[in-house]
């Protein structure tokens, strides 16, 4: 059985899904809280300083938002204002799930510090951000780093920047994740969080721009200390990542199918488990008599065999029973004794 130190945390990513609505912003929170996310994560920006008037859209964004406004100007009508955060925070609170968000720029990392979240969210688009990172490090804490679009050297670089910043290596932890939304599940490479690990941080997981539940679960199969996956209230609603989120209730069986694979993970040890001993005696097999045997007579291929229950003599003594004598009668189907 798992311990609680090895409880997969879920990160319930709202982001930008409010469409800079607070009552949305407020009800995602509460969502994210009844589907049993231990977060939910926003997205905090001042768009102007992290887009210049000359960025031109991702492709996914032009096909969820159109090409006639710029990178920008989508930004700024779906980005809640800094001052939101603290009743967001303290909503969570009050729910009982965890609040984070994502700074994409030093102003707003400012605005963030005031609410003591467990985790520094650094995003993938930042992972080259010197200024950035640097910010980052001096405030200490714990730094949850995504890696999507980057190199195992931009990896490595990032993380010895946190490091010489003063994060403790054992409290950044590497979440692998493909920067396409959604991602096709041939470009996922779930594989790819072997190498993260060797990197040797405080772990890694795995942050889903896939749809469906699957790959997330996977993931967690395969180590993910960390899940990450996108929300919505509705999918059809207008923004960049409403397409490549979870509805409410797929959030809810995303979350019990982990926390199986969490339980189903167990340990590293193959040994009896409680909730199979009682079958080990109808399940496994005895030495018992083929025919009618009598006292005196030896023990031979033609007059034992093997079957069912197991509560008599192994079968893995085979050989040692074969040529004894019978110290008594047995009747056919009865177990041997010695």
């Amino acid at each position: 059985m798992n311990t609680e130190s090895e409880r997969i945390i879920i990160i319930a990513e709202a982001g930008v899904n409010h469409n800079a609505s607070m009552e949305m912003a407020r009800k995602m929170v509460i969502e994210a809280a009844k589907a049993g996310a231990d977060y939910v994560k926003f997205q905090t920006a001042v768009p102007e300083l992290v887009i210049s008037s000359i960025a031109p859209k991702a492709s996914y964004q032009k096909e969820t938002t159109g090409e006639q406004e710029s990178q920008l100007d989508m930004c700024k009508a779906i980005h809640l204002p800094l001052s939101a955060y603290p009743e967001l925070a303290e909503l969570c609170r009050q729910h009982g799930i965890g609040f984070m968000s994502t700074p994409f720029d030093l102003v707003s990392i400012e605005s963030l510090i005031p609410l003591a979240m467990d985790y520094w969210k650094i995003p993938s688009g930042e992972i080259t951000n010197l200024p950035y990172l640097r910010k980052i490090a001096s405030i200490g804490g714990k730094v949850i780093l995504s890696t999507g679009m980057s190199t195992i050297i931009e990896i490595e670089q990032a993380v010895d920047v946190l490091v010489e910043g003063g994060i403790e290596r054992e409290d950044i932890y590497l979440l692998h994740c493909t920067t396409q939304y959604p991602t096709p599940f041939e470009y996922v490479n779930l594989k790819a969080m072997d190498s993260l690990k060797k990197l040797k941080t405080g772990g890694v997981g795995y942050s889903d721009h896939t749809l469906g539940i699957e790959v997330p679960i996977a993931a967690a199969a395969l180590g993910a200390k960390i899940i990450e996956k996108h929300f919505t209230l509705d999918k059809t609603l207008p923004g960049p990542d409403h397409r490549a989120s979870l509805e409410p209730d797929e959030l809810s069986e995303m979350v019990k199918a982990v926390r199986n694979i969490e339980k189903a993970l167990g340990s590293n040890i193959k040994t009896v488990t409680e909730c199979e001993r009682s079958n080990i005696e109808v399940a496994r097999k005895s030495i018992v008599a083929s025919r009618n045997i009598c006292k005196g007579e030896r023990f031979t291929e033609d007059n034992i065999t093997v079957k069912r229950p197991g509560n008599g003599i192994s079968p893995m003594q085979w050989d040692s029973v074969i040529g004894q004598i019978a110290s008594k009668d047995f009747l056919y189907d009865s177990l041997i004794e010695l």
